[in-house]
């Protein structure tokens, strides 16, 4: 069974969540995916540092983190506009600095809104934070969930990459069958 290692990132300025984890690809001979947590963890900035230093500081521990657990792709949720527009910029700033970091690694990055993972993970779009931790926690068979819920997301997020583009890929070969000309 061929592997994957996923790195799912829930992005911030402040707090920035990762969480790593390993998928074995499903083929013919095994039918399912198995899904194995490698790690998880946060990347904090100091509201006392400058933007130009928090924004740094997430590059080089991002780089740290995607050098130690070399993930085949990455995944990252969308920003999600909240009713502070100064913090959904700063944010946007660090998402910015993550999504390039990402690309200069593995050469492409995965972006999910935030409605789409919780689809994913718990099976509706406005599934409240304790219920998608539950589901990570549940499928990753976590004895307990992440401390940071800013890791358990980023969890979240590596989660939903993995069931979103197996629901694409399958959705890919359904419709290049359906164009085979039958004889």
């Amino acid at each position: 069974m061929a592997t994957k290692i996923i790195l799912g990132i829930d992005p911030g300025y402040a707090i920035l969540g990762w969480g790593v984890i390993r998928v074995g690809i499903a083929s013919s001979r095994t039918p399912r995916n198995d899904v194995e947590h490698i790690g998880h963890g946060t990347i904090q900035t100091h509201a006392s540092e400058e933007m130009g230093q928090r924004l740094a500081l997430i590059n080089r521990e991002l780089a740290e983190v995607i050098k130690k657990h070399q993930p085949d792709e990455i995944a990252i949720e969308e920003l999600f506009f909240g009713k502070n527009a100064r913090t959904a910029i700063k944010v946007a700033h660090a998402r910015g600095v993550i999504l390039m970091c990402a690309v200069e690694h593995t050469g492409r990055v995965f972006e999910y809104k935030p409605a789409n993972v919780k689809l994913a993970i718990a099976g509706v779009g406005n599934a409240k934070k304790p219920v998608v931790q539950s589901m990570v926690q549940e499928i990753l068979n976590l004895a307990e969930l992440p401390k940071q819920d800013d890791a358990a997301d980023a969890l979240a997020v590596a989660l939903a990459h993995v069931r979103l583009s197996l629901c694409e890929e399958l959705a890919t070969k359904q419709s290049h069958s359906d164009l085979t000309i039958k004889r």
